[in-house]
């Protein structure tokens, strides 16, 4: 029997913890709250899944040190500001080396690093059997309904990608390999941007027209800092590209669309984040992007435009007419550029 340390017991914690221990592996989620751990022992995670009853055999802890010495691969499903604190804590408890899968969307402001560079950093390489990405679209809310769900595991080293495939594949979770480590986690971090951007218009009453227009534009934007930072441009047209956009975009289970919605409904972002009260990964990933594609010289007008909203207080009325005056464009040779 497989061994799994989760550690994050949010909602998408919760639902790959779910569908390992489906799955017979031997699954210990750690959170940092001892009243949370309890209450996951209890089979229910009312604050992030409610009315889901979770399998007994799904045990949670409040101790790293238990949760460390429990397995050997580790699923690190905590808030990118998080990442570093917590491998930190880790680190300091391992003794022999762990495959790491993280399932984090987002990148870190000022450093600009990717999830997986950010867990390099604090974990000692002698320690790291492997680092894997898990990325894709879903909601955790669907998953523990055992809703079909798609989604890649990727790594440099195809191997360790296919051992994590083999981990969560079941009726219901499909897994996809890939190797492509850059876009996956591009596609999965800027995502939350473009559904930011969404869930305002949405909020203004634009409709679909306008919710279109951003969707296809707002992966090319992805697309173009993708390949500049050296991911491969197909990609972005699969799962961790065009398909966890279209669901963070479209979904009310989003919370990137709820909290745009609310921006466009003339919300404060402290109102916005105080009504979600959990992490909206977007928020702080368009200010990496932001000084990513600054980096890069990389055009990104939507993200530009979002970072006006969120950080020099734009109104999102004149976010959205400055991205409709920019100056004229061919399509088609902007594709091109991407190849």
């Amino acid at each position: 029997m497989d061994k799994v340390s989760v550690f994050g017991a949010g909602s998408w914690g919760t639902a790959l913890g779910y569908v390992l221990a489906q799955n017979d592996c031997d699954t210990l989620m750690w959170t940092h709250r001892a009243d949370q751990a309890q209450e996951i022992n209890l089979h229910s995670n009312e604050k992030y899944l409610k009315e889901i009853r979770l399998p007994e055999t799904l045990r949670a802890t409040s101790s790293i040190d238990q949760a460390v010495a429990h397995a050997k691969v580790f699923i690190i499903a905590v808030p990118t500001k998080a990442i570093r604190e917590v491998c930190r804590d880790i680190a300091a408890r391992l003794e022999e080396p762990v495959l790491f899968v993280h399932v984090s969307k987002g990148i870190e402001p000022d450093s600009l690093k990717r999830v997986s560079e950010m867990i390099r950093d604090e974990i000692p390489a002698e320690w790291i059997e492997d680092v894997v990405v898990l990325s894709g679209p879903s909601h955790a809310e669907e998953v523990v309904l055992e809703h079909p769900t798609t989604i890649t595991a990727a790594c440099e080293n195809l191997a360790s990608a296919k051992r994590v495939q083999d981990l969560f594949m079941n009726h219901y979770f499909r897994v996809y390999t890939h190797t492509d480590v850059i876009g996956v986690e591009i596609g999965g971090a800027l995502k939350n941007i473009i559904a930011l951007a969404v869930g305002i218009t949405d909020g203004l009453g634009y409709g679909d027209n306008a919710k279109a227009a951003l969707m296809t534009r707002g992966l090319a934007e992805i697309a173009r800092l993708g390949v500049k930072m050296g991911a491969t441009p197909l990609t972005f047209s699969g799962l961790s590209g065009v398909g966890d956009l279209i669901v963070t975009c479209t979904s009310p289970h989003s919370r990137n669309w709820r909290a745009g919605n609310m921006l466009g409904k003339g919300k404060s972002i402290e109102e916005v984040l105080s009504e979600m009260g959990m992490v909206v990964e977007g928020i702080r990933t368009t200010k990496a992007a932001y000084q990513l594609a600054a980096k890069y010289d990389v055009l990104m007008p939507i993200t530009n435009a979002l970072y006006e909203v969120l950080f020099e207080e734009t109104t999102t009325e004149e976010a959205v007419g400055n991205l409709m005056n920019r100056m004229k464009k061919n399509e088609m040779a902007d594709l091109i550029d991407l190849l």
